[in-house]
């Protein structure tokens, strides 16, 4: 298991005062990437092997907001490897040790050379350690279902600063796509993400937004109607330090 410290910034909050959405993602995709170069894996390493991981799907359960000045312990572990995918459990907590965020999500190693995923060797998967135990929650599927009844929202294009270092857009840039062009702020107390196909600099993506009764679904889609990356919102109720 990998963690670090931090305090939440007032760069990362929201408008509100609170840890923003992609604040939160930030974090987590932060620690595996510390855990990583830490082990010698990183992305150095990776790249000399024409390789990198990509992410499948999120699911992030906010139990409470983080707050401006919060002093807070982010953690990471993978539990599990099996065929092309590798499976990891993440956590935000105070420094009391209580949950504020738990996270599973699902990775697969590809061939950046090839265009291809591949399955990671075992230098890769046992210098990670003994695998962890998964972390309490209750696991949703990788796959989100898409309503039929949508609303399409205006075109975006993939820009520069939402790369990242494979060249494609960043799987936080999705989320926050997909909040902007909501018609309503709403409180995300769970996040699932099922990514499809990776957008490139240039690439449009067109809105499909699904109102459903536990929030919303925003499938973010090309041209065709072929999805890049589908999004699910559970609403509930904004919690934050302050409340607790």
């Amino acid at each position: 298991m990998y963690e670090f410290q931090s305090r939440v910034r007032y760069s990362e909050l929201d408008c509100e005062g609170r840890l923003s959405l992609t604040g939160i993602i930030n974090y987590l995709q932060d620690c595996s990437t510390f855990q990583s170069e830490s082990l010698g894996l990183g992305l150095q390493y990776l790249k000399d092997r024409h390789q990198a991981w990509w992410l499948s799907s999120w699911q992030i359960v906010i139990d409470r907001y983080p707050k401006l000045g919060d002093e807070i312990r982010i953690g990471t572990w993978p539990y599990d490897f099996k065929g092309i995918y590798g499976y990891r459990n993440f956590y935000i907590r105070d420094m009391a040790g209580e949950y504020m965020v738990r996270a599973n999500s699902i990775w697969f190693m590809f061939d950046t050379q090839a265009g291809r995923p591949v399955r990671a060797g075992e230098d890769q998967t046992h210098g990670y350690g003994p695998l962890g135990e998964r972390i309490p929650m209750d696991y949703a599927p990788r796959h989100i279902a898409l309503p039929d009844a949508y609303e399409e929202g205006s075109p975006i294009t993939v820009g520069r600063h939402q790369l990242d270092t494979n060249h494609h857009m960043n799987n936080a840039q999705y989320v926050q796509i997909a909040r902007e062009v909501l018609a309503e702020e709403i409180p995300v107390a769970e996040l699932r993400v099922e990514y499809k196909k990776a957008a490139y600099l240039g690439d449009i993506l067109v809105p499909r937004i699904s109102r459903i009764p536990e929030g919303y679904v925003v499938a973010l889609c090309d041209g065709a109607g072929s999805p890049h990356a589908i999004v699910w919102l559970r609403e509930g109720l904004w919690k934050t330090t302050e409340a607790v």
